[in-house]
């Protein structure tokens, strides 16, 4: 038999289509419905920014399992947001200020020196600072999560219908 995400598209699609659309297509033409995967996907967009580096991945798995969501497709859309998780720390990292983690320098020579000077009250300050990051992250979590959700939701559906007009049942 044939593995269901590699039936749906033809070997000479871009990256895109063979490695995103094929499998979400899958997902949809084995039930899974438009809401679910888009509930998944938004969840694994917004925990992919997290701003605690290498916890994104056990994050999803942990959300997808207590969920039952799709557990392919949230680690896929968390690894294809990774990037945006070293372009968002800084600034959930400085939004974190406000919610009273001290203002400390991100520059990595002085980080390092600091390190080195003291490992535990580098630990304790740096942590801090990413409890603030992760406090802003909170808050802005919840609204991004409903924006993705309620954007994604009509594209998938469309895609579920086309899906469904071209595969008969």
């Amino acid at each position: 038999m044939s593995d269901p995400a590699t039936a749906v598209v033809a070997p000479g699609q871009s990256f895109w289509r063979r490695k995103v659309v094929g499998p979400v297509l899958a997902q949809l033409r084995q039930g899974i419905t438009p809401e679910k995967i888009a509930l998944t996907a938004a969840l694994g967009a917004v925990i992919a920014v997290f701003p605690i580096l290498g916890s994104t991945t056990v994050l999803c798995g942990l959300v997808a399992w207590g969920l039952r969501l799709n557990q392919p497709i949230i680690q896929l859309v968390n690894y294809l947001c990774y990037p945006l998780q070293f372009v968002l720390l800084l600034p959930f990292y400085r939004a974190g200020e406000w919610f009273g983690a001290p203002h400390v320098a991100l520059s990595i020579p002085e980080m390092m020196s600091r390190f080195q000077a003291g490992p535990t009250e580098f630990i304790a300050e740096f942590g801090l600072v990413a409890l603030g990051g992760v406090a802003a992250w909170m808050v802005a979590a919840p609204l991004a999560i409903m924006a993705l959700y309620f954007g994604l939701r009509p594209a998938l559906r469309r895609l579920a219908r086309r899906s469904r007009a071209v595969t008969p049942i």
